[in-house]
This record gives structure tokens, sequence and C-alpha cells, in this order.
């Protein structure tokens, strides 16, 4: 929900803890959050991407963004989380599930809070970053969701014949390798 204030308009962010980093995401494109559970590995699919679940009858593509910004990752626990997404792929939504060690809270954002992405010293590349959101005394990541994933990437994993071979994967669903 936007709303114009004395700090210019401002907007609402989902935050999440990735490898121990908040960032954040405009809480319009998060449709929902699920449980993390069973995903099901698909082969021949970029590293990023965990794998698949069946979300209301849909096939839906699950991203590891620590894997993507070459992050630590960590072992699933009860707070890990599937943050449900709308992405454009060619101008058109597509919804995808992003992981998430832990949701944190909804943050209020005006323009003025709102820094450019830095051209160094950030973990992960400055284009994936709309900027950096003044929260308190720090900064929050806020991801630009469109860019993260090129339309190539999001291609694959939407494709059905990228899930024809798909099996249930094993173990604890943490053995991605680097993208």
């Amino acid at each position: 929900m936007e709303q114009t204030t004395e700090i210019g308009k401002v907007q609402q962010y989902l935050t999440f803890l990735l490898a121990h980093d908040e960032y954040a995401i405009e809480l319009l494109r998060a449709r929902e959050i699920i449980e993390y559970g069973a995903v099901t590995h698909v082969p021949g699919m970029p590293a990023c991407f965990r794998g698949v679940i069946n979300l209301r009858g849909s096939v839906l593509p699950v991203v590891d963004l620590a894997v993507k910004f070459g992050l630590t990752v960590s072992e699933p626990t009860k707070q890990t989380c599937i943050v449900v997404v709308e992405a454009s792929l060619d101008h058109r939504p597509t919804a995808l599930g992003v992981l998430a060690d832990e949701v944190n809270q909804v943050i209020e954002l005006g323009d003025r809070q709102i820094q450019p992405p830095p051209a160094f010293g950030t973990r992960i590349r400055a284009d994936y970053l709309r900027g950096l959101g003044e929260v308190g005394s720090g900064f929050v990541l806020l991801l630009d969701i469109d860019r993260i994933l090129t339309v190539d990437e999001l291609l694959a994993a939407s494709t059905p014949e990228a899930f024809a071979d798909a099996a249930p994967e094993g173990g604890s669903g943490m053995e991605c390798g680097s993208s």
C-alpha cells in the first residue's frame, strides 16, 4: 500500500534474513509465505533453483538466493520458509518461491529513506538491488526481484519440459552447488 507523507511516497516492504543479512522486497510483490517443506529436485536446472513444489495444484519453482548470491547456504530450521513472489517475465507476472532463512517484518520506507545501491561493498551484485533502505541506524538491502533472475533462468524454470524428469530430492535439500 502506497501513501504520501512528509518523507515522500511511502511503500511497504517485507524483510527477511538470508545468510545473516537482511533483505527486503516490495510487499505488493510478495503473494504469501509458506512453511518450508519437501522440494522436488529437477535435474538440469540452474544451481540456484532448489527445485519445485506443488502449490495448490500448480508447479512453483523455488529459488535459493543464497546460492544465486554466492552466500553461505544455511541448513533449514523451523523459521525457514518460502516467500511466494511475483516476478516479471517478458512483462508477464510469473510466480516463484524464494527461500528465506527467516521472515522478519513489514516496514514502511519513504522515497527519502532509500539510497541508491552502492557501486561496491555489498556481497551481491549492485544491479540486483533497488537501493538501501534506512531502517533505524542501519540499512536493509532492497532487492529488485525482476533483475535477480535472467529471462533464460525463469524460462528454464517455467517450461513443462523442465519438470518431466522430476524426482523427490533426497537428504536435507541443501546439496545445491554454486551458480
